[in-house]
């Protein structure tokens, strides 16, 4: 992966590494969390997050009310800001693709996807 605009040299460190992702969604009713992996991120040139989707249906639910997310994740191997381990928050906004280039190329890399969660970056923070 290369280094882009907004994405720094500690988040791609990061994501090199296993660790849990947490994506969150919220609607009209209470928030959903649902976790998947570091190495199931894949950051396009434009910087968006494409991640392989199988279950993910109270995010696509939300979706259709409120198109925003965030994420967090990490990892223990990368020295953080005050100590090893390294993570990150992630706003922005989301859409599922069904079909089209993104759902491709992620089906070849995944084949167990239904769909392709994308996510257009608003703000990263690292946290740890």
């Amino acid at each position: 992966m290369r280094k882009l605009k907004t994405l720094t040299d500690k988040f791609f460190e990061v994501i090199n590494h296993e660790g849990v992702v947490s994506i969150v969604s919220w609607g009209i009713t209470e928030p959903h969390i649902v976790n998947t992996w570091n190495s199931y991120l894949n950051i396009t040139n434009d910087e968006k997050i494409l991640i392989p989707a199988a279950g993910m249906h109270s995010i696509e639910t939300d979706l259709k009310q409120n198109n925003k997310v965030k994420l967090t994740l990490g990892c223990k191997e990368v020295q953080g800001l005050f100590t090893a381990g390294a993570g990150f928050r992630i706003e922005g906004t989301a859409l599922f693709h069904a079909s089209g280039n993104e759902y491709t190329m992620m089906k070849e890399k995944f084949p167990f996807l239904t769909r392709v969660l994308e996510v257009s970056i608003t703000s990263l923070i690292q946290t740890l």
